[in-house]
C-alpha cells in the first residue's frame, strides 16, 4: 500500500477514494479500498491506497485522536509511505476540535512538520486565499456553515480557527506563493517554523503544485481535492479499477439525515414525483415512530425510488436539540437510521443511496459493512460504492449533487447513463 487515509467521517472517505481511483491529467487512477472502520487484518497485496473510515468527526477530540492514531498503526503496518488526513472541505469542526488534535497528534507521531493543512475542492466551489475558506463566492461563516447543527462554522480564518486547537503558531503559505509552483511551496512549508501550515489553493492547478510539492512529506492533511496529484510521486502506479460498467437492478430506497440546503432541495424536487416519508424528530423522541413503521413505508412502495428523510431548516433543528439534547437527538436518529437500512438490506434492498456524514456512518456501522470498492462517480465527490456480497451504495455529504441527485444515484447504480 501506498497512500494511507484516514477520514473522519464516511462520506468524506468515499469522497477521497473516488479522488484516489479516478486521478486527474498525468496523475494516474489507483486502486483503492474503502475500509469501514480500523480493519483486524492485513489488507490485499494489490491495494495501492487504503481509505479507512472512522466516525470521529463530532466524538470528543481525545477519541478522535485515538482512533485516528489506531488507523495511522494499521496504516502503517500495511507499508504506506505516505499518509493523508481526510476533511471536510467546509473544515467541520468545533473551536475545539477535532482536526487540529488530530492533526497536530499524527504529525507528532509521524516526526512531521509544515504539513499542508488545505481543505480546498474548487470543484465543489471550496477555495482558500491568505487562509480564508470559501464556498463559491460567500465566506464559509457566510454560506449557511454557521448554522450547521454540529460543528457550526462562524470563522472562515482557518488559521485562526486552528489556532484554538493546537499549540503553537500556524503557518500559512499564500496563493502568490502557490502559484510559483512545487519548489516554493516546498521551501515555504520548511520555513514557515509551524508544525501545521494553512496553504492556498484556487483551482486544480493549484492543488497539483501542492501535490508535486509534497511528494516524500509523511503527512498531507485536507478535502478530497489534496488527493489529486498525489498518486503521480509513485511512479510506476495506477491500477485503478474503477467499475465503470457496474451493474445492480436490485431494489433501490433513500435515507437522508443531512440538514444541509442542498440536501433540503433535494428532498423537495423528490418529493414531487417520488414518496417520501418525514420522520418527524420529536415522534422519534417520544417513540411514537419507529424504524419499523419507516421500513414499511418505504418497503411499500420499492420500484418507486421511496425516500424517508429527517431534516429541517437551522431554526427547526435547534428547537429540537433545545427540547432534547443535541446528542440525545443525533444518537435516536443514528440508532433508527441504522435499524432501517437493516431491515431495507434483510429485505432484498440491493440500491441504498444515504445522505449526510453522521447517517451514512450510522448506516454503515449497522450493516456491519467491512469493505468497500469504489464504482462510477454519481456526481463529483460521490462514487458508487460496492461491498463483497454486492450491495451498492452512494454516501452523500450533505452539500454534494444536483437537485436531481437521489434519482440519478439509483439510475447509475442500475448502469444507466
Amino acid at each position: 500500500m501506498l497512500i494511507g487515509v484516514i477520514a473522519d467521517d464516511f462520506t468524506g472517505a468515499s469522497d477521497i477514494a473516488n479522488t484516489l481511483a479516478r486521478g486527474h491529467a498525468d496523475s494516474p487512477g489507483l486502486r483503492v479500498v474503502q475500509y469501514m472502520g480500523i480493519p483486524d487484518r492485513l489488507a490485499d497485496p494489490g491495494v495501492e491506497a487504503g481509505v479507512v473510515s472512522l466516525k470521529s468527526r463530532s466524538i470528543p477530540a481525545p477519541e478522535a485522536v485515538r482512533d485516528s492514531l489506531a488507523a495511522l498503526d494499521w496504516l502503517l503496518a500495511q507499508g504506506c509511505r505516505q499518509i493523508v488526513f481526510k476533511y471536510c472541505s467546509t473544515f467541520d469542526s468545533t473551536r475545539e476540535g477535532n482536526i487540529g488534535p488530530v492533526a497536530q497528534a499524527l504529525a507528532e507521531r509521524l516526526d512531521a512538520g509544515g504539513v499542508v493543512v488545505c481543505p480546498a475542492f474548487p470543484t465543489m466551489g471550496r477555495t482558500i486565499c491568505q487562509g480564508h475558506l470559501f464556498v463559491h463566492d460567500r465566506l464559509l461563516s457566510e454560506s449557511g456553515m454557521q448554522d450547521h447543527p454540529l460543528t457550526p462554522m462562524t470563522d472562515p480564518d482557518i488559521r485562526r480557527w486552528l489556532s484554538h486547537q493546537v499549540p503553537g503558531p500556524v503557518g500559512l503559505v499564500p496563493a502568490p506563493v502557490v502559484r510559483q509552483g512545487a519548489d516554493a511551496i516546498r521551501r515555504a512549508l520548511a520555513d514557515s517554523g509551524a508544525t501545521l501550515a494553512v496553504v492556498d489553493a484556487i483551482d486544480d492547478g493549484d492543488l497539483m503544485a501542492i501535490g508535486r510539492a509534497v511528494a516524500g512529506a509523511r503527512l498531507v492533511t485536507g478535502g478530497s481535492g489534496i488527493a489529486l496529484g498525489l498518486a503521480r510521486n509513485f511512479p510506476g502506479a495506477g491500477q485503478g479499477d474503477v467499475a465503470q460498467h457496474l451493474v445492480n437492478e436490485g431494489p433501490g430506497a433513500i435515507l437522508a439525515g443531512s440538514c444541509s440546503g442542498m440536501t433540503r432541495r433535494q428532498i423537495e424536487a423528490h418529493r414531487r414525483t417520488h414518496p417520501v416519508l418525514e420522520i418527524e424528530v420529536e415522534a422519534v423522541m417520544q417513540d411514537r415512530l419507529g424504524a419499523g413503521e419507516v421500513a414499511a413505508f418505504l418497503l411499500d412502495r420499492l420500484g418507486a425510488a421511496p425516500l424517508a428523510f429527517s431534516s429541517g431548516d437551522p431554526a427547526q433543528v435547534a428547537a429540537m436539540q433545545a427540547r432534547h439534547g443535541r446528542e440525545a437527538v443525533a444518537a435516536r436518529l443514528d440508532a433508527l437510521f441504522g435499524d432501517v437500512a437493516r431491515r431495507l438490506v434483510a429485505a432484498g434492498v440491493g440500491r441504498l443511496v444515504v445522505a449526510g456524514g453522521e447517517t451514512s456512518g450510522a448506516v454503515v456501522s449497522a450493516l456491519g459493512i467491512g469493505a468497500l470498492g469504489i464504482g462510477p462517480e454519481i456526481a463529483p465527490g460521490v462514487p458508487v460504492l460496492i461491498s463483497a456480497d454486492g450491495l451498492s451504495l452512494a454516501l452523500k455529504s450533505g452539500n454534494f449533487g444536483g437537485e436531481d441527485f437521489f434519482v440519478r444515484a439509483l439510475d447509475v447504480m442500475k448502469g444507466e447513463p
